[in-house]
């Protein structure tokens, strides 16, 4: 299936974000400026796209129509998402903070009843509650305790400090994430391109991040040039590319939760490519014996949930995109 390789890829470029924000926290820069910087620098790169493929007006009139939606699902889907992760940097390696986010794979299973969609009947059309998919959540599980598995090797050598606030930051942004793509799929309904959603999403959310950019210069002034570069290569690589890589698959397969599941679980590979990136640019230890049976759960995860999806393409009901 097309849309976990584009997954995986866009978790490749994810894992910038978890390496650079522990980096710029080791350096001392404020977890403020690492959240905030990020949205502020992807603004002019998606209207330069969105631009160039001259549908920017559309963007302002989708957002005019729903202004309150648009800023209260890209506020969740977005600041409580990014600001909770760099906020966590401050108090936790990479590979605790990146490990603890792939609670977004079941998260985004778990917010799927609040979600409907449009099915074809005999009589009609109706809307119908998305249910929990039992065999997809399993799968996500057998991810997560390969995730455990790698966590294990080095949670030793954390205090009780680093791992509540390392985590529950987390937690929430784990939720917030799929919840807030979901919601913003199902207000856009199609009617603007991947480009478009986010440049739209971010400029919703930009109030907020131009407060917190604020806070962050009342109380630690600017930021250094090292922190400047390292956001600025956060933005383009994890904002831009891996932001447009996950939502066009995502969006690709909005209407169909085993699909959207799978997708979302390729999230989990984020934590290899952290091991790899920490390794080689922080010095952090390659993973153990055990963590290593914790890695070939993750691969064996998205095999069978690709396998799932296969199996499922026959048999999922047709429904109507809106």
């Amino acid at each position: 299936m097309k849309e976990i390789l584009i997954g995986i890829l866009a978790s490749m470029f994810f894992a910038v974000t978890f390496i650079l924000n522990r980096s710029m926290e080791l350096a001392g820069g404020s977890w403020m400026w690492s959240s905030s910087l990020r949205f502020l620098f992807m603004v002019p790169f998606l209207v330069l796209i969105v631009f160039v493929r001259n549908n920017l007006k559309q963007v302002f009139t989708e957002m005019k129509r729903n202004f309150f939606h648009w800023t209260c699902w890209s506020f969740i889907g977005f600041v409580l998402f990014y600001a909770p992760l760099t906020y966590a940097a401050s108090y936790g390696p990479g590979w605790l903070v990146a490990g603890t986010w792939q609670i977004t794979i079941v998260g985004g299973i778990f917010v799927s009843p609040l979600f409907f969609t449009t099915i074809a009947t005999p009589y009609g059309t109706k809307k119908q509650r998305h249910k929990v998919p039992i065999k997809a959540l399993l799968i996500s599980t057998v991810i997560l305790i390969g995730v455990v598995l790698i966590q294990q090797q080095n949670s030793r050598t954390l205090s009780t400090n680093e791992v509540v606030i390392g985590i529950l930051p987390v937690i929430v942004a784990a939720f917030a994430y799929p919840l807030g793509n979901r919601k913003m799929m199902e207000l856009c309904a199609g009617r603007l391109d991947t480009f478009q959603r986010v440049l739209g999403m971010t400029l919703a959310s930009l109030p907020f991040w131009l407060l917190i950019s604020f806070s962050a210069y009342i109380r630690v002034g600017p930021p250094s040039s090292g922190q400047l570069i390292q956001s600025f290569i956060v933005a383009i690589s994890s904002g831009v590319i891996a932001t447009t890589l996950f939502f066009i698959a995502t969006d690709r397969v909005r209407n169909h939760q085993v699909k959207l599941a799978a997708v979302e679980a390729t999230q989990s590979t984020q934590v290899l490519f952290v091991i790899a990136g920490e390794a080689v640019l922080l010095s952090s230890p390659l993973p153990g014996s055990v963590a290593s049976t914790g890695v070939l759960l993750i691969v064996l995860g998205i095999v069978f949930h690709s396998y799932n999806v296969k199996k499922k393409n026959s048999k999922q009901p047709k429904s109507i995109r809106l």
